[in-house]
C-alpha cells in the first residue's frame, strides 16, 4: 500500500506484511495511502545567520507603529506560534495570550477581525497561498512573482511569498500600524503612501538601518548591501521570513515516524488514523503531508467580531475568498489550514469560534446543524465593548452561510472523536514547539520583548 515504506518480516508467520497493512484495524480501514513522508527537498534551504536576524526582528516591536507591538505579540511560541484567543487585539493591547487587555490608555479601534493563524511550516515549497482567504499568492506573471491586494505597487524583493506576508501586519490599523492620530506610520498608511522613499515601508526600514547592531548584521549577511542606506524593506522582510522557515519547521511528529516506517500507531490514535483516511474522509481536504489541499471550502465556521471589511463598509460578515475572486461560489470560503501541531493551536476556524478541539471535530462533522446550534461560550474574547455576534444574532446572515455548505454531513460517535484527536496529537512535534533559536532576551532597539 505505501510503496516507499519498507516492508516487515512479521515471525513466526512466514508472510510478508507491508507496514501499511499494520496500520490497517478490523474497524476502520484506510480509504488509501498515507502521504509519502518529508525530505529536505520539501523545504526551501535556509542560510542560518539570516534566521539569527529574523529571529530578533520577529521579537522586536520597532516595527510597528507606536513601537508596542511584534510579530510574536500574536504569533507567539508559547501559544503554538499563536495567540490563544478567539480575536485578539494589536495595537492598542497590553500583555500577551488569553492575559492580553485592551488598554485604557490606548484603546483599540476594534478587534483584529481574523484568528491569528499558526506559523509551522511556511517555508515548505508547497505553501504558495496564504492568510485565511489566500490574498496573497504566488503568481510568476506577476513581477514580484506574488499577487497581493497591492497589485503593481507590490515590490520586487522578496524571497519568497513568505517574506511577503510577515509584512503586511505592519500596514494594518488594528494590528501593528496603530492610528493616524499617534504615529507616522499610521498617517503615511492612512494617505496610502506605503512603498517608495518616504513610504511606510521605507520610514520603517530607516528605523532598523538606524541602529547599528542591525545595520552591520545586514552589512554581514547581504553581500548587494554596501551601506545602512541600502537596507530595504524587503531585506527586513525576507530576514524575517528565513526566521519563521527555519524556527518553525514540523516534520519530527510521531505521524513522521508513521510515514518513514519506523513507528505505529495503537489504541485510540491507530483507531482516529484509520478515521481520518476513511469514513470520517478528513482527509479529502486535508491531504499530503501537511494535511492540507491548500484549497478554499465553506463550512460554516461561526463569524463572531467585527468580520472583514473595507474602510467604507458597516457590517460584520466575512466574505472570505469571495473578497479575492468576486465569485459567488467563493463566498464564506476559507483557506484549509494545515494540522501540523494542531491539538496546540487553538483556538480554530478562520474568527477563533471553536476553544476545544473535541468540539470543533464535532461541529465540523456537521457544519450547517452546528452553525445553527453553536454555543457561543466556545468563543475567547478578551473583555471589549463591541458587538461580537452580529453575524450570529441575524437569522438571514446565518442562514446563507449555513446553506452555503457544500460538503456532506458525517456521522462521528464520541468514541469516533476521541480516536480522531487522539490520532491529531501524533501530529504534535516536540522540536518545533520547543523552536530552534528560542526567544531572546533582548533586541537591538532595546525595547522589551514579550513574553508570557
Amino acid at each position: 500500500m505505501l510503496g516507499q515504506l519498507r516492508c516487515l518480516m512479521i515471525k513466526p508467520m512466514k508472510t510478508r506484511i507491508t507496514f501499511a497493512a499494520l496500520l490497517l484495524t478490523t474497524t476502520s480501514l484506510l480509504a488509501g495511502p498515507l502521504p509519502a513522508p518529508l525530505s529536505d527537498a520539501d523545504f526551501a534551504p535556509i542560510n542560518l545567520d539570516e534566521a539569527k536576524l529574523g529571529q530578533l526582528l520577529f521579537y522586536d516591536p520597532i516595527l510597528s507603529g507606536n513601537k508596542t507591538v511584534s510579530c510574536a505579540t500574536c504569533h507567539h511560541p508559547a501559544f503554538g506560534t499563536a495567540d490563544a484567543v478567539s480575536l485578539s487585539f494589536g495595537d492598542g493591547g497590553i500583555g500577551l495570550g488569553k492575559e492580553r487587555r485592551a488598554d485604557p490608555k490606548n484603546m483599540p479601534e476594534e478587534r483584529i477581525p481574523r484568528n491569528s493563524p499558526a506559523l509551522f511550516n511556511l517555508g515548505a515549497k508547497e505553501f504558495t497561498v496564504l492568510f485565511h482567504d489566500g490574498r496573497l499568492e504566488a503568481d510568476p506573471s506577476e513581477p514580484s512573482g506574488i499577487r497581493t491586494p497591492m497589485g503593481a505597487d507590490m515590490l520586487v524583493g522578496f524571497d519568497s511569498i513568505l517574506s511577503a506576508q510577515t509584512m503586511f501586519p505592519v500596514l494594518s490599523r488594528d494590528e501593528m500600524a496603530g492610528s493616524f492620530r499617534e504615529n507616522e506610520i499610521g498617517r503615511l498608511i492612512r494617505q496610502g503612501i506605503i512603498t517608495g522613499e518616504g513610504g511606510a515601508w521605507d520610514v520603517l526600514s530607516r528605523r532598523v538601518a538606524n541602529i547599528p547592531e542591525y545595520s552591520e548584521q545586514f552589512l554581514a549577511i547581504y553581500p548587494e548591501i554596501t551601506s545602512p542606506d541600502d537596507i530595504a524593506f524587503t531585506d527586513i522582510s525576507n530576514a524575517i521570513a528565513a526566521f519563521v522557515a527555519f524556527e518553525w519547521r514540523s516534520d519530527s511528529a510521531p505521524f513522521d515516524r508513521v510515514l518513514e516506517g519506523s513507528h505505529k500507531l495503537a489504541g485510540a490514535a491507530q483507531k482516529g488514523l484509520g478515521l481520518f483516511y476513511g469514513d470520517a474522509a478528513c482527509a479529502s481536504c486535508h491531504t499530503g503531508a501537511f494535511l492540507t489541499d491548500h484549497q478554499f471550502h465553506v463550512m460554516a465556521s461561526p463569524q463572531i467580531g467585527p468580520g472583514k471589511s473595507a474602510t467604507f463598509e458597516d457590517h460584520h460578515r466575512d466574505d472570505g475568498r469571495f473578497r479575492v475572486t468576486g465569485l459567488e461560489q467563493d463566498r464564506y470560503a476559507f483557506r484549509t489550514p494545515s494540522l501540523r501541531n494542531v491539538a496546540l493551536t487553538a483556538p480554530y476556524g478562520h474568527a477563533g469560534a471553536h476553544a476545544d478541539l473535541t468540539r470543533f471535530i464535532a461541529s465540523h462533522a456537521d457544519p450547517s446543524t452546528s452553525l445553527r446550534t453553536y454555543d457561543r461560550d466556545q468563543a475567547v474574547l478578551p473583555p471589549y465593548e463591541a458587538e461580537d455576534f452580529t453575524v450570529l444574532d441575524d437569522p438571514a446572515q446565518l442562514e446563507a452561510i449555513a446553506s452555503a455548505v457544500s460538503v456532506k454531513a458525517v456521522k462521528l460517535t464520541r468514541d469516533d472523536i476521541a480516536a480522531l484527536v487522539a490520532f491529531l496529537d501524533t501530529l504534535t512535534d516536540p522540536i518545533s514547539i520547543e523552536g530552534r533559536l528560542g526567544v531572546p532576551e533582548t533586541v537591538p532597539s532595546g525595547l522589551e520583548v514579550q513574553n508570557p
